[in-house]
């Protein structure tokens, strides 16, 4: 016996939310609301944008947007990622409202109210609309796990800590080294 939910969220729905100072994002059609980040999430977003945005505009490679900004992958797929790259290929899809597609590249930075959605509920989400690649940022444990989409959909490609001192950097970024004591000081 299977339960049918009775209310599926869509974009007309999602347009009605409250602008309360809380992420709401729709996965599935279910409402999934969060509180605003922390102090330690909102230092290393900013860092990150920063590197990203500095990188982007000397080597014109696409844009960096930063929460929040709504993707629409679906009617009942909207969701607001910590950071996203579109690449200057795929600039189409950014219109003057939201993105409209699936970004090149997604980061999520964990809190611990998003950590299981943003490890298996996105995760699984970014990877069946074909998100290249999706990083999650996580600054209590200061690693990063990077997700790269194959054939066979996502491998963690890398698990990178500050401890070890490593550095991030991707292929869709050629040349773009941020590390991560850097991004974790």
């Amino acid at each position: 016996m299977s339960l049918s939910r009775s209310v599926r969220f869509n974009y007309d729905d999602f347009l009605l939310f409250p602008n309360d100072g809380k992420r709401h994002e729709i996965i599935d059609g279910d409402h999934f609301m969060t509180p605003s980040p922390n102090t330690k999430h909102q230092r290393v977003s900013f860092k990150l944008s920063a590197a990203l945005a500095n990188f982007l505009e000397i080597h014109c490679l696409g844009e960096v947007f930063t929460a929040p900004y709504d993707v629409v992958l679906s009617d009942e797929d909207i969701v607001e990622p910590d950071l996203l790259f579109i690449s200057t290929a795929r600039a189409a899809i950014i219109t003057e409202k939201n993105i409209q597609g699936p970004p090149d590249l997604v980061v999520e930075i964990l809190s611990n109210s998003t950590r299981k959605t943003d490890e298996v509920v996105k995760r699984k989400l970014y990877e069946r609309y074909g998100v290249r690649e999706y990083w999650i940022v996580d600054p209590e444990l200061e690693t990063v796990k990077i997700h790269r989409l194959t054939d066979q959909g996502y491998v963690r490609a890398a698990e990178l800590t500050r401890e070890a001192n490593e550095t991030l950097s991707s292929p869709l970024l050629p040349g773009f080294q941020a590390p991560l004591a850097e991004l974790f000081e």
